[in-house]
């Protein structure tokens, strides 16, 4: 007890003494005495539950936040591991200057060797890799939160290595609200470090918490920390911080683990507020432009938007919220209005940057180097076992984990059937519906004489196709009314029977991307975004034909390809397996249907399949 009350007790006692009998008096004193020695307050028991809350998921989380260092271990910034085997997220501008290969540092004091996997420079995040002390140690790691669940308000944690203050590499804790969410950070240079539908705090980040974690309650991930307002001088916080949501990073996790430098989508279509005088809520398209996917769809000047991606539009800041979240040539469902009619259909959006972009400024650590390349420095005395992790190759962070992620998948794929030795003639036979057309079908994949291959189709009418003779595109694009038909089997059976030995212009791994199968009874869907299948995605280019290959994430099956003619100009043939059934020891499609231009070209339902070996 202070001096102040001691004194302030004191004269109490003289006065109740001087007015009152000196009965009362003792029994005042007596109570004077009580009042300088008070029990315990009692603290709430939601107060200590939510303090013993906080406390669990710092001591759960605590052990995977990663101190970003050049090699040597200079700090740079902030992490977190996502991954037993050690893949980390942390922002763009924090590897931007220490290249492909750098060091991290977790709270065990342990200075560790890691290497650049993959990066998204407008989204402002990267993927690197820790690689362990001991062969197979796994690390500690956090769980990915749903970032869609938080609200303003809601308490959050954030860690990092604020000023680089922890030597040890023990990172520093903040604890905060939520402030807002869904905001819109524009680029900073031309077009990088885009902040979209990301997550305001008031809990503290400093300089050196770039790419650092931002926690909810729960010890979950929910965001990757990276930009501050910070007073003049550029070093004290305002109070006011963004992190990238962990959502919109989920949707580039697949191309980053792919090694891809990867980037983000633009509809090809500009939108904005009808007028001024109309709703805020009614937002239109404003102009198409030519030759994108969103023309082909049938957007036109005037149409209203009402929502992308599933989500309402309600604002342009909205808008430019919800596009920025996902990476180009996804297909995502939007709903037009026109003329009081409602018609929803899938666009294929277009990539944001088609070159390098200039240097950049970075928003909570020193000023950007003069370039955003990634230059390889490898430490005094040679390699190390990270060095070997990384090979550089145009469009790529780094290609050695595009050949790993592919080879990756295609083991898996192969556990379904070995096709290498079907390397003969294949025939499939069956019925087909082709409208209110039905009949009898059959293809054949084979060699002549001459050992060029030819396709053979009949539905209606009979084909023939020699892919690698026949280049015109009105040949290619055969049946009429399909895409391409012919040429998408023949790719098929390449891809199946040669691999990557099949496409001599590229074979590679091309992220994760949605498929949207049709319901198989021809119905329509109640919406477009119930189809929605996360698929794995394998990128192939076989002359002047590019296709892409989606297989499920949930058990890696192919489920889908699309086969492009003239991929500037023209819709691919898209085609959609189903109803696998084993052949000679090998799972192959019973159902196979057939899209061009948002419609159903034909249904083919095999009856029969025959491999035959060279």
């Amino acid at each position: 007890m202070t001096r102040f009350v001691f004194r302030a007790l004191a004269r109490v006692r003289l006065l109740l003494a001087i007015a009152v009998p000196s009965g009362l008096a003792v029994a005042a004193i007596a109570l004077g005495s009580a009042a300088a020695a008070p029990g315990p307050i009692d603290v709430e028991k939601s107060v200590l539950d939510a303090q013993a809350e906080r406390i669990a998921a710092i001591k759960k989380v605590f052990p995977a936040v990663v101190a970003v260092c050049m090699q040597g271990g200079q700090g740079v910034g902030s992490g977190v591991i996502i991954t037993p085997d050690g893949y980390a997220l942390t922002n763009f501008h924090v590897v931007q200057p220490t290249g492909p290969l750098m060091q991290a540092g977790l709270a065990d004091g342990v200075l560790y060797d890691a290497v650049l996997v993959g990066t998204d420079k407008v989204g402002d995040v990267s993927l690197i890799k820790l690689l362990p002390k001991e062969k197979d140690k796994p690390f500690p790691f956090v769980k990915l939160g749903d970032s869609d669940k938080v609200r303003i308000g809601d308490w959050s944690l954030a860690m990092g290595n604020p000023f680089s203050l922890a030597m040890d590499f023990t990172p520093t804790v903040t604890y905060g609200i939520i402030s807002g969410t869904n905001r819109y950070q524009p680029p900073e240079g031309k077009g990088l470090l885009e902040y979209t539908d990301c997550i305001q705090i008031e809990t503290s980040i400093n300089p050196g918490n770039s790419g650092g974690p931002l926690f909810n309650m729960q010890g979950e991930l929910i965001g990757i920390n990276g930009r501050g307002s910070f007073e003049k001088r550029g070093r004290v916080n305002s109070g006011v911080g963004y992190a990238i949501s962990i959502n919109q990073i989920k949707n580039f996790l697949g191309h980053m683990r792919a090694g891809i430098d990867t980037d983000h989508a633009t509809l090809g279509a500009t939108v904005g507020t009808a007028s001024e005088d109309a709703l805020l809520t009614q937002m239109v398209i404003k102009q198409v432009l030519e030759g994108s996917d969103a023309e082909r769809r049938g957007l036109k000047e005037g149409d209203q938007l009402s929502s992308f991606a599933g989500r309402n539009l309600s604002s342009t800041n909205q808008y430019k919220n919800i596009l920025g979240i996902f990476p180009k040539e996804w297909r995502v469902p939007l709903t037009l209005r026109r003329n009081n009619e409602r018609r929803e259909t899938l666009v294929r959006l277009m990539g944001n940057i088609a070159t390098e972009k200039e240097p950049v400024k970075k928003e909570l650590d020193t000023p950007a180097p003069p370039t955003p390349k990634l230059p390889v420095v490898l430490p005094k005395g040679g390699g190390t076992d990270a060095a070997k992790l990384y090979i550089p190759k145009k469009g790529y962070a780094n290609w050695y984990f595009n050949e790993l992620e592919r080879d990756k998948l295609l083991a898996e794929v192969k556990k379904q059937g070995d096709f290498s030795t079907a390397n003969g003639a294949w025939v499939a036979e069956g019925q087909y519906t082709m409208g209110e057309r039905k009949g009898d079908f059959r293809f054949e994949i084979a060699e002549n004489k001459d050992a060029d291959t030819f396709v053979n189709l009949k539905l209606n009418i009979e084909h023939k196709l020699a892919p690698l003779k026949d280049t015109d595109h009105r040949l290619q694009a055969e049946p009429i009314g399909s895409g391409g038909l012919m040429l998408a089997l023949y790719h098929w059976n390449r891809f199946l029977t040669l691999g990557a030995k099949g496409f001599e212009g590229g074979f590679a791994h091309g992220g994760t991307e949605p498929l949207y199968p049709f319901p198989v009874d021809g119905s329509a869907p109640k919406s477009l975004v119930d189809l929605r299948t996360d698929c794995a995605v394998i990128k192939t280019k076989h002359g002047s034909t590019e296709c892409k290959w989606y297989f499920s994430l949930k058990d890696n099956s192919l489920i889908g390809f699309e086969t492009y003619t003239d991929k500037e100009k023209e819709d691919p043939c898209e085609v959609y397996f189903s109803d696998y059934k084993a052949v000679e020891g090998k799972q192959l499609p019973h159902r196979i249907e057939v899209r061009f231009k948002d419609k159903r070209y034909a249904m083919l339902t095999v009856n029969k399949y025959t491999l035959a070996k060279k």
